[in-house]
């Protein structure tokens, strides 16, 4: 069964939050979604206003002095081009954006980003 892009996020956010955002974890870490779409034009007109950026990846994870944006997209998925020049642009300012497409390639990309070796590997 081929995971939704959705299901990829929440599944890689709740396996991140259970992993390295709890009270006990030191450095308590820090990961995000950005909801970027309403479900109506005066919905979307109000997050616009606010500060609503069209391209904005689907999450922001902070580590110690480190932030990387994260784009969820499953197999058969394409960045949109504001999302692409979203990734442009925080890439050019010196950050990370990672595109993933399954919790085991979130996984690893974490383990990488901090120097964990995983013994299943």
């Amino acid at each position: 069964m081929e995971m939704t892009e959705a299901r990829i996020q929440q599944d890689s956010i709740v396996w991140f939050r259970n992993n390295y955002c709890l009270k006990h974890h030191i450095p308590q870490f820090v990961i995000f979604s950005v909801p970027n779409e309403g479900r109506d034009v005066v919905e979307q007109m109000k997050k616009k206003a606010t500060g609503m950026l069209k391209g904005v990846s689907d999450t922001i994870i902070v580590l110690k002095n480190k932030t990387i944006y994260c784009e969820f997209k499953d197999n058969k998925g394409k960045q949109k081009p504001d999302q692409i020049m979203f990734q442009i642009k925080v890439t050019e300012l010196g950050h990370e954006y990672w595109l993933v497409r399954s919790l085991e390639e979130f996984q690893l990309k974490v383990w990488d980003e901090l120097g964990i070796l995983n013994e299943e590997l």
